[in-house]
């Protein structure tokens, strides 16, 4: 339970549900809240093996954790996997908005009706359907929403990754939206962006050749990994460290886009 070494001290007892927390950035957020002394509630479709490999982590390490099954495609499950992360721990103090992907990669042109749907649905619908049915629940006594949102929103995408980038557009712009709406009830909704991130979304998504070309942008000089990515969604769900901070999106991106 390495992940976290720094102890923020609002954080512990807090019940956080977080979407997508079988691989990647979810699944190194997933130990690191629970490094903090947070009840996690780690969401997962597909990746069942790893979703219980990262639960088991958490318990060895002593902290605590409930494995929530949906699909982000869909609506009443999000709705149920909040419902169940409400039983399991009795409130829920903060909501990361994590399920998401690329789909696949397709030119404009070719997006069809049923490809517009699956993208937007997981990436976009996916986050207010959740949201939807946690903000009950957050407003009993404040907390936060946190979002992932992408570069991509910001810079067009490419290579196929347009209508992506357009539902992290949407996104981006939902945390402000719902940032304004929301703090009238002490919950606090902002959004990270990540940039190009060694995880398991460009191991499917990306070729070689496109990775060296994303990397061959950034000052840093390295692709990002999951962990690089942690310490903002920390800084986010803190009240004492960031409460002053509403409707933003912090970049996360080695330098690759300064705007």
């Amino acid at each position: 339970m390495s992940n976290s070494p720094l102890v923020i001290p609002d954080l512990a007892g807090k019940a956080v549900l977080i979407m997508g927390a079988s691989t990647g950035i979810g699944a190194a957020l997933a130990l690191a809240f629970a490094a903090q002394g947070a009840m996690v509630g780690l969401h997962y479709n597909s990746s069942a093996v790893e979703a219980q490999k990262i639960a088991s982590e958490i318990e060895a390490g002593g902290g605590k954790v409930a494995l929530f099954r949906g699909d982000a495609t869909k609506s009443p499950e999000m709705v149920r996997v909040v419902d169940e992360a409400i039983k399991a721990f009795g409130k829920l103090d903060g909501l990361i908005n994590n399920a998401g992907g690329m789909v696949k990669r397709v030119a404009y042109q070719d997006i069809t009706d049923a490809t517009y749907d699956e993208v937007m649905d997981l990436n976009a619908r996916s986050v207010i359907a959740t949201s939807a049915a946690a903000i009950p629940h957050l407003k009993q006594q404040g907390g936060f929403i946190i979002n992932t949102t992408s570069i991509a929103a910001r810079n067009g995408a490419g290579g196929g990754a347009g209508l992506y980038g357009s539902a992290k557009a949407f996104v981006s712009n939902v945390t402000r939206g719902m940032s304004k709406e929301l703090i009238p009830f002490d919950i606090r909704v902002n959004a990270v962006a990540p940039g190009v991130i060694a995880t398991p979304f460009h191991e499917r998504y990306s070729t070689k050749p496109q990775l060296d070309a994303m990397l061959a942008t950034i000052p840093q000089g390295r692709l990002g990994v999951a962990e690089d990515c942690v310490g903002a969604y920390l800084f986010l769900a803190s009240k004492a460290l960031s409460g002053y901070m509403i409707g933003q999106v912090l970049e996360v991106n080695g330098g690759q886009l300064m705007p």
